[in-house]
This record gives structure tokens, C-alpha cells and sequence, in this order.
């Protein structure tokens, strides 16, 4: 049985983790708030913006098209861009965006295809060199600043549209968190480049004439656009980092009481059987006098 003073030690341990997960509930709540409306807010612009820039593309082919466009040609090498979180204590959170990526990666590879892994967020390099290490091409941090800046999604896309030029790969998929609720956030696969064609249903009712031309329209537009849907990859990953750590912490302290009140419980029996144990003493002695 433990002493005392080792279960009043263990107490005061849990009694101080559980103050500490209570705070970090209340800042990921917090954080959470504006995470959550800012990745609500992008939504209809995300989808607008794919919307028109699809229906420009829609019978653009040839060689004027755009290389974003119409593509390499070929659909040999693939590059995952994995978006994780750069701090911990949010749950499962990284462990589903790694575990999509290396399923991903291991069906690509598989059919015979050539997979390139580019890490966004630091907590998903470590596992993802554990498996597929060979495989990882870069990294890259997201500053943790309150408000994310669309400056950190235009610097990812034109880094991808580089190496997307320089022939490094053919086809780019993006993997992220897609935030759903507080409580529910969905791995979740979309291709980047090249730019996906709307389906006959997501096509404009009427048609429309552009001016400039649609290939110099897009040619313009296709690098923002990339930009842009990476950037309410992050906003919704953003929010689902912050739902899952709110979870996450919100957990970790009802266990906390939880393990409190059964060492309380422990502490009070060792205590009283002490006692007991002392009063038999004293009286054993009295009575043997």
C-alpha cells in the first residue's frame, strides 16, 4: 500500500494537471470561437471562386490552356500535402491526418505510382519519417498567430506551383482536417493541382463573356485560386485543431477529478487505517503494563 506522503505527493500532481488542462479548455475554447468563423466565413468564397474559375475552364483545352489546367499529362507522380498541427495535446487530431496520408501514400504506391510527401505543421514530420521518411521532399511550420494570414497560404502555393513547373510532380492533393463541429473533425482529401473541372451540375446557367480572354483570365486567377483553396484548407484545419485540443483537455481534466476523488478515497483509508493502526498499538501497551 502506498504511504502517505507518496499519495499526497501523487494528489497534489494530478490537482495541478487538472489546473492546467482546465486552462487550456478555456483558451482553445476561446481560440476556437474565431477559428471556427473565420473557416465558416471562407466557405461560400472558396466555393464561389472554384465555382467561376471552373466554368472558365470548362471547354478550355489545347495548348493555350494553362499547365495548372490541363495538367502534365501524365499521372505518375503524386505529391500529398499533409496538414498538421505545429503544437500537441489536441487528441487524436494528427494521428487521423498522418493515418489517411500514409493509407494514401501506401494505395498510390501500391499501383505503381511515385508518391512525394510535402509536411505542413511540425507534429506530422516525426511520424511520417518513421514510415515513409524516403518519401518526404519538405517541411513547413504555420506560424501559431491568433488570426492566420492568407500571406502563409500564397507562400505554400507558389513554393507548390514551382515545383509543379519544374516538373517535380504531376498531380498535387491536399489532406487536412475538415471541420464539421467541436466534437467532429473529418479527414479529408482534395486535389490541388491540376485545378479540378466542375461536374455538369456546378456549371453557371447562362453563358457568360469574359474580357479579357478565358486563357488570360485564368491564367491570372489559377495561381490566386490555388492560394486560395489552400487557405480554407488551413482556416478549416485551424478550427479542427482547435475543437479537437478543446476536447481533448476538456477530458483530460474530468479524468483528472475523476483520479482525484479515487486518491482522496485511497488517502483517507491509509490515513484512518494509520490511526487505527497507532490507537491498537497504545492500547496493546496499556493493557500489557
Amino acid at each position: 500500500m502506498p504511504s502517505l506522503k507518496s499519495l499526497k505527493l501523487r494528489i497534489a500532481s494530478v490537482r495541478s494537471t487538472q489546473k492546467i488542462t482546465r486552462a487550456m479548455n478555456l483558451v482553445a475554447t476561446a481560440k476556437l470561437r474565431g477559428a471556427q468563423a473565420a473557416a465558416l466565413a471562407g466557405r461560400p468564397f472558396a466555393e464561389g471562386a472554384a465555382r467561376v474559375i471552373g466554368n472558365l475552364a470548362v471547354n478550355m483545352t489545347g495548348p493555350e490552356a494553362p499547365k495548372l489546367l490541363t495538367g502534365t499529362g501524365r499521372d505518375q507522380t503524386h505529391l500529398l500535402v499533409v496538414v498538421t498541427s505545429e503544437r500537441g495535446l489536441c487528441g487524436a487530431y494528427n494521428a487521423n491526418i498522418v493515418r489517411l496520408a500514409r493509407r494514401r501514400a501506401d494505395d498510390l504506391l501500391a499501383q505503381g505510382r511515385t508518391v512525394k510527401l510535402y509536411v505542413v505543421g511540425r507534429k506530422g514530420r516525426a511520424p511520417l519519417q518513421r514510415t515513409h521518411g524516403r518519401h518526404v521532399i519538405a517541411t513547413r511550420s504555420i506560424e501559431g498567430r491568433k488570426i492566420l494570414a492568407f500571406a502563409e497560404a500564397k507562400v505554400l502555393a507558389d513554393d507548390l506551383i514551382a515545383r509543379f513547373s519544374a516538373g517535380e510532380f504531376d498531380v498535387a492533393h491536399i489532406l487536412y482536417a475538415y471541420y464539421r463541429s467541436a466534437l467532429v473533425q473529418v479527414p479529408t482529401e482534395e486535389r490541388l493541382i491540376p485545378v479540378r473541372r466542375p461536374e455538369v451540375g456546378d456549371r453557371l446557367p447562362a453563358a457568360i463573356e469574359f474580357e479579357p480572354s478565358p486563357e488570360a483570365i485564368l491564367t491570372e486567377l489559377l495561381p490566386r485560386s490555388v492560394a486560395a483553396q489552400i487557405y480554407q484548407c488551413l482556416l478549416e484545419a485551424r478550427a479542427s485543431e482547435e475543437g479537437a485540443r478543446m476536447t481533448a483537455m476538456d477530458s483530460a481534466t474530468r479524468n483528472a477529478g475523476e483520479m482525484l476523488g479515487r486518491l482522496t478515497l485511497t488517502y483517507n483509508r491509509t490515513r484512518q487505517a494509520a490511526i487505527t493502526k497507532e490507537l491498537i498499538e497504545i492500547i496493546s501497551g496499556a493493557e500489557a503494563v
